[in-house]
């Protein structure tokens, strides 16, 4: 009996804390999407309205329905288009490098992969100067090329995909080479095929991260025409007056396609990340 005690009592506090942590990670979505149904007197008023009576679409109309000053389609279109570029064609570059560094075996492999996995400690601000270098030569600047490009070569990608690669049974393999298999039908046909949750969580995330992308964006875009949806939204802060409700709805609309991907993907991302331990061959 007590041990069934002990057990319920751990089980309601772990939920307990689980609950607790979930609000506090829901409040500022919550927030941002209730102050952007407020009238903008109403976004700094005392008492705070916790539930706006009623709800307003002022906000959403002056960002929507301004296609001259706030072309939000437009700006949603190119931030898709760079980030399913940047998605799709990074898993490329990650998955085959990755499968060298789980599945094929040459001279220094590991050496070399753990000195590229050194290069993770470099904050990516340093590479800011280089790459708008690279890019200005390219003649990308201002072009949705240069926020896709610099940065598919992930070496975080390459890491998460190679330690997923080694939990799979290299029997596997040998099996497909004994057929005849080559080397790109074994990838193709057994490594992605078992890799699904892996891919699918590297995926989310490079999508997340070039379609949350800022401070890259605003240095390489400037054209109105061109810019993602994070650096056009900044267009809706006032130079002297900020007007809170319209800025709450211009950061909802941007953080809502990421959201309910997650949401669609939360499960596979899981067991993803879960999977992708540290392991070694």
């Amino acid at each position: 009996m007590d041990y069934k005690f002990r057990k319920r009592i751990l089980n309601i506090s772990l939920y307990t804390v689980l609950v607790i942590l979930s609000i506090l990670w829901t409040f500022p979505i919550y927030w941002m999407f209730i102050t952007s149904l407020k009238p903008e007197y109403e976004t700094i008023a005392w008492p705070i309205k916790w539930i706006p009576i009623p709800p307003t679409w002022e906000n959403y109309q002056k960002i929507l329905g301004n296609p001259v000053d706030t072309p939000v389609f437009i700006w949603f279109k190119n931030s898709f288009i760079a980030a399913f570029f940047y998605s799709i064609l990074g898993l490329i570059v990650s998955t085959l490098s990755a499968y060298a560094f789980s599945r094929m075996k040459f001279p220094g492999r590991d050496q070399y992969f753990w000195f590229l996995i050194s290069f993770m400690t470099i904050p990516g601000i340093i590479y800011l100067i280089p790459n708008y270098l690279t890019i200005n030569n390219l003649g990308w600047v201002d072009d949705l090329k240069a926020i896709i490009f610099p940065g598919l070569a992930s070496v975080w990608g390459i890491f998460m995909l190679r330690q997923y690669f080694l939990t799979i049974p290299y029997e596997l393999d040998e099996s497909a080479r004994i057929d005849g298999a080559s080397r790109l039908y074994i990838l193709w046909k057994i490594i992605i095929p078992l890799s699904k949750p892996a891919l699918l969580t590297l995926g989310f995330m490079n999508f997340l991260s070039n379609w949350n992308d800022y401070l890259w964006a605003l240095i390489c875009l400037s054209s109105p025409q061109k810019r993602t949806l994070p650096v056009g939204m900044l267009t809706l802060q006032g130079r002297y007056i900020h007007f809170y409700g319209t800025m709450m709805a211009g950061a909802f609309l941007t953080a809502l396609p990421a959201l309910l991907l997650f949401i669609f993907l939360q499960r596979y991302y899981i067991r993803g990340v879960v999977m992708s331990g540290f392991g070694g061959r």
